[in-house]
């Protein structure tokens, strides 16, 4: 429910003085919303006190601009200017160390809140436990001898890897054919074909076939007397 006139007038005045700076309908009606004022009404009471003496204003074109009297406000001299000034230094340093205070709590409350509880301590001390624990039982078992891998996992690895090696081997030897057959009949340099192409070999990017070959025989037993 919107205000009665006579405070609405009030209302208006209070807040032309508070501001103590130039100001249209528009202005006043946005800041004075929370009052529940329609633009209207605010306008009406803007030309009310302007009417009455209560408040100046001046006419740009079609527009009013409101301001509050300047013979109601105490203008300090030159030392109560210089005072205001110290007070005003005063305060903002004041300020600016409640400021530099209040960054501190927070950066120590940050600090608090990233700290583990007594409770998350207890948790991941009972989990580091286990995980040792765990480690120690492989480790035994690894003094003693006792394979960790079971052998059909093992063989499928090896099984695997063999054929990728194989994949490998044919593909090198593919290769090799169909790359004889072109620069036998290029009449380009080898080299500048291969870099034309933009063509690696194996030893180019420090990859040997023969080391990863030769894997395959090292994790198989050899038959005794040889």
């Amino acid at each position: 429910m919107a205000p009665k006139s006579d405070n609405t007038e009030a209302i208006v005045l209070n807040f032309v003085n508070e501001q103590n700076k130039p100001l249209n309908t528009q202005n006043a009606a946005d800041a004075l919303q929370k009052f529940n004022l329609k633009k209207t009404a605010v306008q009406k009471a803007l030309d009310s006190l302007a009417d009455a003496g209560k408040i100046t204003f001046k006419e740009y074109g079609k527009q009013k601009i409101y301001i509050a009297r300047q013979d109601q406000f105490e203008i300090p001299n030159s030392e109560e200017l210089a005072q205001m000034k110290e007070e005003n230094a005063k305060l903002q340093e004041q300020l600016q160390e409640k400021k530099k205070t209040i960054s501190d709590v927070e950066s120590e409350i940050k600090s608090l809140q990233s700290n583990l509880t007594l409770e998350e301590i207890q948790e991941k001390d009972a989990k580091l436990r286990k995980e040792v624990k765990e480690m120690e039982e492989k480790l035994i078992k690894l003094r003693e001898g006792i394979t960790l891998v079971r052998p059909e996992d093992k063989k499928a690895v090896e099984d695997m890897y063999s054929d990728k090696i194989n994949q490998w081997r044919k593909r090198k030897r593919m290769f090799r054919d169909i790359w004889d057959t072109v620069t036998e009949n290029s009449p380009k340099d080898v080299k500048e074909l291969k870099e034309e192409l933009g063509i690696e070999y194996d030893e180019d990017v420090d990859l040997s076939f023969q080391a990863y070959a030769d894997l395959i025989q090292h994790g198989k037993k050899r038959p005794r007397g040889q």
